[in-house]
């Protein structure tokens, strides 16, 4: 499964899944969500760990005025519907009308590339922001080649229910760590 998808990745063609049973299909997005979530976590462990070494100050993530600014549904709602609807639709939306184009792996890389520096907004850009922007959004790139895949293969809303998925096993502990007021200090 895996090699199927790096080759893909590596040279992107627009070529259905013919396998259309639930199952499969469901059973191999979970996994990839799972793939993408231990990706994030060793990520996040590598810019945590880049970030104690050499004393950077990464500034505040945006999540952390979220949780301030408004309620845990409302949280919840546009990180688990509203932000994977929104950014499948702009991101990997458009990748049908390039598929029978010789430039479709083009607009699958700039897709994906623009979906992962779309997330550096998530940050208090600085200089040492823009400078480490490639490591602090490569999450978001390898979870966007994923997204793109499950895409192509399977079409839009199984693209979507993988983002919900995702923002909602990444989101979910926090929500619940708020909801019963755990203190994390």
């Amino acid at each position: 499964m895996l090699n199927k998808i790096l080759a893909f990745i590596i040279s992107p063609i627009y070529l259905k899944d013919q396998n259309k049973d639930f199952k499969y299909r469901s059973s191999l997005v979970f996994k990839l969500v799972v793939y993408s979530v231990v990706i994030n976590v060793v990520l996040g462990l590598l810019i945590g760990t880049l970030e104690s070494v050499f004393g950077m100050d990464l500034g505040k993530h945006a999540i952390d005025d979220f949780f301030k600014r408004y309620s845990l549904i409302f949280i919840f709602f546009a990180a688990v519907i509203i932000a994977p609807v929104v950014e499948e639709l702009i991101f990997r939306g458009p990748m049908v009308w390039f598929k029978n184009k010789p430039y479709f792996p083009l607009i699958f890389y700039i897709l994906t590339l623009v979906f992962g520096f779309y997330h550096i907004t998530n940050f208090e850009i600085t200089f040492t922001i823009i400078v480490l922007s490639p490591i602090l959004v490569a999450p978001q790139i390898i979870v966007g080649s994923l997204l793109g895949y499950v895409r192509v293969k399977f079409g839009l809303l199984w693209a979507i229910a993988f983002h919900a998925s995702y923002n909602l096993i990444l989101l979910g502990p926090l929500i619940l760590v708020k909801m019963l007021k755990i203190p994390l200090e």
